[in-house]
């Protein structure tokens, strides 16, 4: 049976699990030594990665509870002020007061914005945590899969290199179980001063230049698979 890939997408780890493809006539002879693997879909399906996404909303319920408690209150701060300046623009869409009341309404969900990213900072550095323990066993559980399958060649579709293939190419679940049996589980909360890997390398690399230390940003981006 074949079947087309969607694009594997994060966010968190966004992905379609459709089998990965190679152009190839209907009827065509399978090639041995050639496998076609999703790593950001061997990521998100992993036992790790759905155990610890599981366990963070108990984990950081007090970051989450306290995110969605200011929100409520930065949209309640906001909804008197859209009433009026919905209204005044009604009434006189010239109104010189309006640029005023626009400026005030954006600071302030800009502002919101901000104090939401910081609370929930460390879910998304757990989230980073967790892809990175992930990412660092998916070279093994590729090196295996290819071994016990004996292949000398493996495409990842979502760095653009397959636009189709026969479902007998896919070996997508098979490196899933090896990346499952190299690590049933991730720590979920990172240790006092972790950074993710692209933090800790342009901290590195900003000493070693001597330039501007890069901080550690509001939201960490998730890692995704190499």
């Amino acid at each position: 049976m074949k079947s087309y890939l969607k694009p594997a997408l994060a966010a968190g780890i966004m992905f379609a699990a459709a089998s990965p493809m190679i152009a190839a006539p209907a009827a065509a002879q399978v090639v041995k030594g050639i496998g076609v693997v999703s790593l950001p879909a061997v990521v998100a399906n992993s036992n790790a990665y759905k155990t610890a996404e599981t366990q963070r909303p108990v984990t950081y319920k007090a970051q989450v509870d306290a995110a969605e408690a200011r929100r409520a209150a930065i949209a309640a701060q906001l909804q008197p002020l859209l009433t009026k300046y919905n209204a005044d623009q009604a009434a006189d869409a010239n109104n010189p007061a309006l640029n005023a009341q626009r400026q005030t309404i954006q600071q302030i969900g800009q502002s919101g914005q901000q104090e939401l990213q910081q609370l929930l900072a460390p879910i998304s550095l757990s989230r980073a945590y967790v892809t990175e323990q992930i990412e660092d066993r998916l070279d093994t559980a590729v090196q295996n899969a290819a071994k016990r399958k004996n292949i000398q060649l493996i495409l990842d579709p979502t760095q653009g290199a397959v636009i189709y293939a026969d479902a007998a190419y896919n070996i997508t679940q098979d490196v899933l179980n090896e990346l499952n049996t190299l690590l049933p589980s991730a720590q979920l909360v990172p240790p006092e001063g972790w950074l993710p890997r692209e933090i800790r390398e342009q901290q590195a690399a900003a000493a070693q230049g001597g330039a501007a230390v890069p901080t550690v940003p509001q939201n960490p981006p998730a890692a995704t698979g190499r």
